[in-house]
């Protein structure tokens, strides 16, 4: 599986989110704890646990 994130550098931590879910950032200590902190995130976006979660959709007609 591949997740897009944004992330950016912030008083010495690494702040981002996945671009999928923008209104949910998290933070590490490096990018590769901001990696682990994604994986955790997307574990409980995609868990169905969290409530009101925002998905990005698709939606394809044919015009006349």
């Amino acid at each position: 599986m591949r997740l897009s994130y944004t992330y950016w550098e912030n008083d010495g931590f690494y702040i981002g989110h996945l671009n999928e879910y923008p209104e949910y950032e998290t933070q590490g200590k490096s990018l590769p704890e901001l990696e682990i902190m994604l994986k955790s995130l997307y574990e409980d976006i995609s868990s169905g646990e969290l409530q009101g979660i925002r998905r990005v959709g698709v939606l394809e007609y044919e015009t006349a």
